[in-house]
């Protein structure tokens, strides 16, 4: 038996990176998947890949921005599925890499309303569907930059650090409901979109890796499934005592 046996999964911003390595592992550790994103054709596919190697997942188109979306793909999914036991927020962008005083309004909002916004929509649908169950699991993906600082994208640190504590918020909120609030904190993970910045960065591919490399104490960024991993555990009864806590995946990044 699987790990997540009898488990329904929500992951947002599930086709590509972190999202997709947790959806196929989750599946292959017995849970139903809720793939959603806002990249119909990629979350398609994965779904028929996780289809193909027997697991269970549907797609649904979601931005995590807008209430009316969030609520009715939530509800989708509970109707689909049979109830939602883990949310897994994992959609964000980066946003503009300028310093504080050079950042448009837009600019800094956009950011917000996805990183910010998204986990608190997706989070305040969801807890309606556990607190029905008794029972379940937020898992928020956060980052390194939610706990130390660096002199580059001001609105995504932002972001993340409010992510940690919302977490910590709705951890004490949610306890007496058993629904578990956690925050994982990767460091550098070479995703496609990592992959894809190093092409466009004009240093070359294994340049701009190797410059990732070097951040950390371990030698080498990670890989999606590295956090996939850390976000089972959170998801699974092993965690039935943790909530409120900082899972850092990070290489030994913010030991330094």
């Amino acid at each position: 038996m699987g790990r997540l046996e009898n488990n329904n999964v929500i992951v947002t911003g599930g086709a590509r990176g972190i999202g997709r390595a947790v959806c196929e592992l989750f599946a292959r550790e017995g849970a139903a998947v809720a793939v959603t994103d806002i990249v119909d054709d990629e979350g398609q596919d994965l779904v028929e890949t996780i289809k193909d190697a027997g697991g269970n997942a549907a797609f649904w188109h979601l931005d995590t921005s807008s209430e009316e979306n969030v609520e009715q793909a939530l509800s989708e999914v509970s109707d689909r599925l049979g109830g939602i036991n883990t949310l897994v927020n994992n959609a964000g962008i980066s946003g503009t890499n300028k310093p504080t005083h050079q950042i448009e309004t837009e600019e800094w909002d956009k950011v917000i309303q996805v990183n910010v916004k998204g986990v608190f929509l997706c989070t305040k649908h969801a807890v309606p569907y556990m607190q029905k169950d008794k029972g379940g699991s937020i898992i928020n993906l956060s980052s390194i930059y939610g706990l130390v600082g660096a002199p580059d994208l001001p609105a995504y640190h932002a972001s993340k650090g409010a992510v940690r504590l919302m977490t910590k918020t709705d951890a004490l909120l949610y306890a007496g409901d058993n629904i578990r609030v956690n925050s994982i904190h990767p460091g550098y993970i070479w995703t496609p979109l990592v992959a894809e910045l190093a092409e466009a960065s004009g240093q070359g591919v294994d340049d701009f890796r190797r410059q990732l490399d070097d951040k950390h104490p371990i030698g080498h960024v990670g890989e999606p499934d590295d956090i996939a991993y850390g976000a089972l555990y959170l998801a699974s009864d092993e965690s039935k005592f943790v909530t409120g806590s900082e899972l850092v995946i990070d290489g030994g990044y913010t030991a330094q």
